[in-house]
């Protein structure tokens, strides 16, 4: 089952497909939270693969906004952003060192407050140590969580180089020595709504946030022919449905690139 805990058993070399701009921003550093609906399955190594959509140049810009602006929270301004957001290829990898909730991640006084910022969904998970591919490698990708040929994990593994991210974050586990320590309600003796959730935000900060959400949306329009996919605000495709996934090698059968381009 889909965020059912500490069974890792199917996953062997785990992939995220995600649609373009927040594929790059992820294993580029800049993006530090993966928001979903749904618990992280896994901890450790996640491969993201860029969807087949080309994004729109408002699209980009946006969210290129809205990361200047929590940046500048921390006072970080000077951001280097992808020169390309490449589609179709397999892009680099970032660890998943934990999930918590998007309550719990506004009220984490131990990161900075420009990571609370990025919390829009239900669940996020939590990033880090992002490295990329010299050379992305051309692939189709699959809804959900699944795993990389081996063929092709061999080939990617050898191409990383790591990333200089502008503000590097380090997400403190509640127990070191569990990895799975860090998870949704771990963190709820800590959480009194008194951080970002209530911080009062500058009309800029707001615009942003306002442009990154619908920004999103554009993905969600016109899509009730394809009821098992929605998307979350951070840009990436899941399925709603557990049942469409082939669990004896833990493929989606249904390619991302196959389904209609509003997604």
């Amino acid at each position: 089952m889909r965020g059912s805990g500490r069974n890792e058993s199917n996953y062997r070399n785990p992939c995220l497909t995600m649609h373009q701009p927040w594929a790059s921003l992820l294993v580029h550093g800049i993006k530090r939270i993966e928001g979903r609906s749904w618990p992280a399955p896994i901890r450790g190594r996640l491969w993201i693969h860029a969807a087949g959509k080309a994004p729109e140049p408002a699209t980009i810009k946006a969210m290129e906004d809205f990361y200047r602006e929590i940046y500048a929270v921390n006072g970080i301004t000077d951001i280097k952003f992808p020169e390309h957001y490449p589609v179709s290829r397999l892009l680099g990898c970032v660890e998943i060192v934990g999930c918590v909730t998007c309550e719990e991640l506004v009220s984490w006084e131990a990161i900075p407050e420009g990571v609370r910022l990025e919390g829009q969904t239900a669940f996020v998970w939590l990033c880090e140590q992002p490295q990329k591919l010299i050379v992305p490698f051309e692939m189709r990708g699959y809804q959900g969580v699944y795993n990389l040929e081996n063929k092709i994990y061999e080939s990617a593994v050898r191409g990383l180089t790591s990333i200089l991210a502008p503000l590097p974050v380090k997400f403190p586990l509640p127990n070191p020595r569990d990895r799975f320590s860090l998870k949704p309600g771990s963190l709820s003796s800590n959480s009194n709504g008194s951080s970002s959730s209530k911080m009062e935000k500058s009309p800029t900060l707001q615009a942003a946030i306002d442009g990154a959400r619908a920004a999103a949306t554009q993905f969600t329009k016109n899509n009730s022919s394809v009821p098992t996919t929605t998307l979350t605000i951070e840009g990436s495709v899941k399925p709603v449905s557990s049942g469409t996934r082939n669990r004896s090698n833990n493929k989606v059968q249904r390619r991302v690139d196959e389904v209609p381009r509003e997604l």
